[in-house]
């Protein structure tokens, strides 16, 4: 399965009923949330405000919430109060600290929620093993977190594959999703490396604008 997420970091407010209508139309299923604290990533954006006012335009999206932030567990409540579907957090926030990423997890998973961790670039697939009988989605990072517009890291692909080929061994229900400089030229080689998701922001918005075919 290869699904489309637009990251909506790089959306003007102003044109963002527009945009939405667009995605929409264009049958994208996901919307993605780049939520930043200026501590973790060094960039700030927004909050669960913007997320409920986009859940008010009743358009049938899965509201995916990425948080780069040092302490996600002081959030979670907030987003998932405003409509998330899916709250994926990274195994750095936490220093890899076991007790606390378990807590979290439990915690979404109580709720209702899908969860989702993330890694960094230089952060190996190894550390995700332990949790991957309980989540539903890793996100791996396919450029530094926090700005927008970046070229992907080629060294990716071998990443997405070893996560690829451990799940099929495993028989896990896990969703692949890679986030950063996902573009055309390479959107094939990263779903046949293994994704499922194909989170895109500048590219996919800058032809949303112009008009383009998807």
């Amino acid at each position: 399965m290869n699904l489309i997420s637009c990251s909506i970091l790089n959306i003007n407010f102003l044109e963002i009923k527009r945009i939405l209508a667009k995605l929409y139309s264009h049958k994208i299923p996901l919307l993605h949330f780049d939520v930043m604290d200026g501590n973790f990533v060094d960039n700030l954006s927004f909050g669960a405000g913007v997320l409920k006012s986009i859940v008010s335009y009743k358009y049938k999206f899965v509201y995916d919430v990425h948080l780069m932030v040092s302490d996600p567990a002081k959030l979670v409540d907030d987003f998932i109060q405003a409509g998330a579907s899916i709250i994926t957090f990274h195994v750095e926030s936490y220093d890899f600290d076991k007790i606390k990423i378990f807590s979290l997890i439990k915690h979404i998973k109580e709720k209702g929620i899908k969860v989702g961790l993330s890694i960094k670039p230089k952060t190996d697939i190894s550390c995700l093993v332990d949790y991957l009988p309980y989540i539903d989605l890793v996100l791996i990072m396919s450029v530094e977190p926090g700005y927008g517009g970046q070229k992907f890291i080629e060294s990716s692909l071998l990443k997405i594959k070893k996560l690829k080929d451990y799940i099929k061994e495993k028989n896990y229900p896990i969703y692949i999703s890679v986030d950063g400089g996902v573009t055309s030229e390479n959107s094939k080689a990263i779903r046949e490396a293994g994704a499922d998701i194909l989170v895109s922001g500048s590219y996919l918005l800058n032809n949303i604008r112009k008009g383009s075919k998807m």
